[in-house]
Formats: structure tokens, C-alpha cells, sequence
């Protein structure tokens, strides 16, 4: 028995926990918040000193959380870009999230390489507000002296991992992370410096990308660190999904990811093509609305929270006596309708109450997330069954309505650290490869996910044509959107 830690460095907090090789059992855990200003605007930051990171992994792994252990493995938050000069430095801070100042030079990008179709070939997937491709550009134009002093780009795994190891020459990554900055490709495994080019104006150094169980290195007093990767990778990897999975979360946004053997090149740009943590792949389809529809209904239904909304929609029956929502409230991705607003049909004397609408916002929000199941499905991704992700998986009227809407099962996985869980299998993998005892091309077989399994049952066909219902008005509304 051997014991391996794993720490997920969010865009919040760090969460570390320590993990038995063998069945992967959580040991012990740290949590510690990052050490970051809050906007006077709200919410997260855009720019963020990593510095930061490492003062919160510090705190999190104090008191001897990490006594014993052989090897870590280190999850962090996508689509942060840490830029450095040639000495190493930090040229700015790091550039994380959703960050809306690049959106028009995302469109810029998109252009520049001759359209959504172009991209998707050149690296599976089109440039977005938050890719750090797109960051890139946006520095070049805003920031051009930070652009020419940037010698290497890192994302915050790679920075941490580097950080740990003492700052090595050699600068690692993986294919999970590299594939969604938007200049490598799932498809080929390799970069695309002439688009590093394209956005920052100059070629620069990038990680190299080595094998799920490898080890990026070891620090002098021994201790073991795999390569590391995004936060949904390291998610997928600490639930246990394999060929025939689903994972749908729900966000303010939603998304669907399945895994899948082979990379999917959508000319639509609907389907981003992600690298998984163990050598396949994750086909991703993003709708802008899911949990903000139920918020949105819940506000003007007077009520609280979405419990309530919840409870409201359980007084009602599956088709909403004929309401159908489009959630399309902030613009829609899948269907790629950015501009269009949402749609409330089917209103009669007797469907206009609030009950009603309850489960129509419910059975809009997951019918709008079946669109995107679907999206996988017709390019041959295999679903046999949906993993149901975020708080609002937990709610009555959302475990009611997914198995029949999305016609499979559904399992809701109990609350736990997963990023985290997924960068201690991934610490396992690298000391097991190291020591002999694991293959390179199979990770330890730990135990999935304690989870709620739903089945369809009997409503299967009640299910199906809710979403004829729903399909129907989409379509009459945004023919062929889809």
C-alpha cells in the first residue's frame, strides 16, 4: 500500500486530498481559500497574481496533511494563461476565466483563420471569450509590450507542477490541458505554433506534452509528481467514467461531455474537442443556459430559491399541460443562436399557472441539455448512461424529469472533491508506472462514485414526447438551428 496525494487548485480555494494507491479511500483532506480581492463589481477576478495559488496550497496542506505521501498529483482551473519572459518571471498576472474583454478578440480570431470551420479543423474547436488562445490576442492588442516580453506560456497546472519541482528548465504539460487552449490539436497531438503566432504576434516556448503516466518529475527530497491536468479532466478521471459515460453539469451554463476513443472534428463548432487524462477523448457541447433559466423563473415566480421553484414544479405533470420554455435567455451555443431570446409557447386558459411554469423552466433546461446529448449522439458518441452534475442535480423536479428526457439512466454521484480524487489517480498512475506495478495504459481501477442511479422506467415514452413537444416548438421557431 502506498499513499499519493491530489490537489485541486480552483478558481476559489485549494482542496487536497490524500488517497491510498490501492482503493483510492480518501484518508485526509485541506481546504483553503485563495487569497484573492473580490472586485467592486462582484464576482471573480480576471486577472489573478499565481503567486496567490501557492500561498492557498501552503495553507491547505499545513499541519502534515502531506506526511507520508509518495506522489501528487495537481488538478487546477482551465483556460488560466500565465504568461512568463525568459528569465521565468511573470510578465502580468495570470489571465483566468470567462474573461469578457476578450470576446471581440475572439471573433477577430475566428476571421483572421477563415471562419468557425477552419478552426474547428485546425485544433477541434473555435476560439472562445475564455480560451487562452484568445487571451493571447487580446494582450497583443492591448497590452503589446506584456505580448512582446512573453517568452513562454503556461496554464495553472503546468505553473503549479513547475513551482513544486523548483522551477526546472524542462516545462511539462498534458493533452487533457493542451488541448483547450485552443493551439493543440486532440486530433493530431501536436501543437500549432502559426497559431500562437496569429494571436500573440510572435512564437514563444510551450510545456511539453507528455503521457497520462508520466511523471513531470520529482522533487529533491523525492517526492513524486505526475503531469497533471484541467480541473474537468481531473473530474471525469475521479468519477470514473469510461467508454459509454456522459457528464452533464449544471451551471449557470451547461454542459455535456462523454467519452469517446477518437477525436471529433465539428466543422459547426458546436463540439469542442477535448483530451481526457488516460489517452481518450472528451467531446464537449456547451449550452449558455441551464441553472440561470430555473434562477430566472424562480425570480419571477416571486419564489426564494430553486428549492421552492422545485417543489412548485413537482404540483404539476410532465409536459406542463402543453407550456413549452426555449431557455434561450442569454443567446443560445447549441443551437448557435447568440442573439435570439427565449421562447414560451403553448399558453391556454388552463396551462397559466404557476405550477405550470415551474416545470416548464425544469423540463426547457434539461430538454435544451438533451439537444446537446443529441449533438454527441448523431456524430456516433456512445451514451448509455448520464452522469448528473451541481447543485441543482440534487433537486426533486431535476431527478424526476432527466431519466425520461434524456431516455437513459441517470446517476447522481454524491458530493465529493472529484478534481481532486482524479489528481490523486493520476499520482497513483505515475508512482505504479514508475514502481512496475500498473501499465502505463491502464490507471488504477479504484471504486467510482457513490452515487443515486434513476432509471426511466415506465415514463420513457411520456419522456419522448415531452421532448417532440419541445423539438417541435424549436423548430417552428429557429428552423434548422439544429
Amino acid at each position: 500500500m502506498g499513499i499519493v496525494a491530489g490537489l485541486d487548485s480552483s478558481p476559489d480555494f485549494t482542496r487536497i486530498v490524500v488517497c491510498d494507491t490501492d482503493s483510492g479511500a480518501v484518508l485526509r483532506q485541506g481546504y483553503a481559500q485563495h487569497p484573492v480581492e473580490v472586485p467592486e463589481s462582484g464576482g471573480r477576478p480576471s486577472d489573478v497574481d499565481p503567486q496567490a495559488w501557492l500561498l492557498s496550497l501552503g495553507e491547505a496542506a499545513g499541519g502534515g496533511l502531506l506526511e507520508g505521501v509518495q506522489a501528487i498529483g495537481v488538478s487546477a482551473q482551465q483556460n488560466a494563461v500565465v504568461p512568463l519572459d525568459a528569465q521565468g518571471n511573470t510578465v502580468r498576472p495570470a489571465m483566468v476565466g470567462g474573461d469578457k474583454r476578450t470576446q471581440v478578440a475572439a471573433a477577430d480570431l475566428v476571421d483572421a483563420l477563415g471562419g468557425r470551420e477552419a478552426w474547428a479543423h485546425a485544433v477541434g474547436c473555435v476560439p472562445q471569450a475564455a480560451q487562452p488562445i484568445t487571451k493571447l490576442r487580446w494582450m497583443a492588442r492591448t497590452e503589446p509590450e506584456n505580448a512582446r516580453r512573453t517568452a513562454v506560456l503556461l496554464q495553472a497546472h503546468d505553473w503549479l507542477v513547475w513551482q513544486l519541482l523548483g522551477r526546472p528548465v524542462r516545462r511539462t504539460t498534458d493533452r487533457g490541458g493542451a488541448s483547450g487552449t485552443g493551439y493543440w490539436s486532440a486530433a493530431t497531438g501536436a501543437y500549432r505554433p502559426d497559431l500562437v503566432e496569429l494571436a500573440l504576434g510572435h512564437q514563444v516556448m510551450l510545456p511539453e506534452v507528455i503521457g497520462p503516466a508520466d511523471a513531470a518529475g520529482t522533487t529533491p527530497e523525492g517526492l513524486m509528481i505526475s503531469v497533471g491536468t484541467g480541473e474537468t479532466m481531473a473530474a471525469a478521471f475521479g468519477l470514473g467514467i469510461g467508454l459509454g459515460d456522459a457528464v452533464v453539469s449544471l451551471g449557470a451554463s451547461g454542459s455535456v461531455m462523454a467519452v469517446h476513443p477518437e477525436a471529433l472534428v465539428d466543422g459547426s463548432g458546436m463540439i469542442t474537442a477535448l483530451a481526457d487524462a488516460t489517452g481518450m477523448h472528451l467531446p464537449v457541447v456547451t449550452t449558455l443556459n441551464a441553472v440561470r433559466a430555473l434562477r430566472g423563473a424562480a425570480e419571477l415566480l416571486g419564489l426564494p430559491d430553486l428549492e421552492s421553484l422545485s417543489d412548485l414544479a413537482m404540483k404539476s405533470t410532465p409536459g406542463s399541460h402543453g407550456l413549452v420554455l426555449l431557455p434561450y435567455l442569454e443567446g443560445e451555443r447549441t443551437p448557435n443562436l447568440p442573439h435570439t431570446a427565449g421562447t414560451l409557447a403553448g399558453l391556454r386558459r388552463e396551462s397559466m399557472k404557476a405550477e405550470h411554469l415551474a416545470r416548464a423552466a425544469f423540463e426547457g433546461m434539461l430538454c435544451g441539455l438533451a439537444d446537446a446529448l443529441d449533438v454527441l449522439r448523431g456524430r456516433g458518441v456512445e451514451v448509455r448512461r448520464v452522469f448528473l452534475l451541481g447543485p441543482a442535480a440534487e433537486l426533486p423536479a431535476v431527478q424526476a424529469a432527466a431519466p425520461m428526457l434524456f431516455g437513459t439512466q441517470v446517476v447522481v454521484p454524491q458530493p465529493a472533491d472529484y478534481a481532486a480524487i482524479g489528481a490523486a489517480r493520476q499520482a497513483a498512475w505515475a508512482l505504479g508506472a514508475s514502481q512496475g506495478t500498473l501499465d502505463v495504459r491502464n490507471p488504477p481501477a479504484w471504486q467510482g462514485a457513490v452515487a443515486q442511479v434513476l432509471e426511466p422506467g415506465d415514463e420513457l415514452a411520456v419522456g419522448q414526447a415531452v421532448r417532440q413537444q419541445y423539438v417541435a416548438v424549436r423548430e417552428q421557431t429557429h428552423p434548422g438551428a439544429l
